[in-house]
């Protein structure tokens, strides 16, 4: 199985590339989760893509491309793989497309997960995330038993920068502006299917299974 979810950032990729990825023991891949890990570590280029994540702009599609091709390589992934948000280009999927063409295998769906503006802005500006063992919470959907710190661990809870509202708006104008030619890509490819990311998390899921039995 070797799957792309393309959807704005807030639409629930994540959410529901963790549960495929642990009923079908099928790697997730995200270059945001890469990224940060990158960020928090104070990498060389954690320190280089920092700022430009803050703004909520896109990092370059060669470092991207160089990111993705290094994790497709390990073990894990040579089966199948879920990729969360890559790629974010046409430049990123024909890069993708070569990556796997090197191994004689190609994509299977691609999945667009669809939502609106005001929605994306209400889920994310309420996430919060443990420092300690990365658990995401939100105000409404998956409050902590007590109100700002993590139930694992008793962590105060951080607002991750990308996730103020200022930088949630500039992240979607970013993402409409380099991403939206993705879809006629795939389109064109036969590949793409859209789903309607509003619901409880169990709705999406159902939404999700029945477009990967197509």
């Amino acid at each position: 199985m070797r799957i792309v979810f393309l959807g704005p950032p807030g639409a629930g990729k994540g959410t529901q590339a963790a549960l495929l990825s642990e009923r079908f023991s099928t790697p997730s891949i995200a270059t945001g989760d890469i990224l940060r890990r990158h960020v928090a570590q104070g990498t060389p280029l954690g320190l280089q893509v920092g700022p430009i994540m803050d703004r909520g702009e896109l990092v370059s599609d060669g470092l991207t491309i160089e990111l993705i091709s290094d994790r497709l390589a390990e073990p894990d992934a040579r089966l199948g793989f879920i990729l969360d948000g890559y790629p974010r280009t046409v430049n990123q999927a024909i890069a993708l497309e070569e990556l796997l063409a090197e191994i004689d295998a190609k994509l299977d769906r691609v999945i667009k997960f669809a939502v609106r503006t005001a929605q994306i802005v209400e889920r994310l500006a309420g996430r919060r995330v443990c420092p300690a063992c990365k658990t995401v919470y939100h105000f409404v959907t998956h409050p902590p038993i007590v109100e700002g710190v993590c139930d694992n661990d008793g962590a105060a809870l951080l607002l991750r920068e990308d996730d103020r509202e200022e930088a949630i708006v500039r992240r979607l104008e970013v993402y409409g502006a380099d991403t939206r030619p993705l879809y006629e890509f795939y389109l064109s490819r036969g590949l793409l299917i859209e789903i309607d990311a509003i619901g409880t998390t169990s709705e999406v899921t159902a939404r999700l299974d029945a477009a990967l039995e197509q």
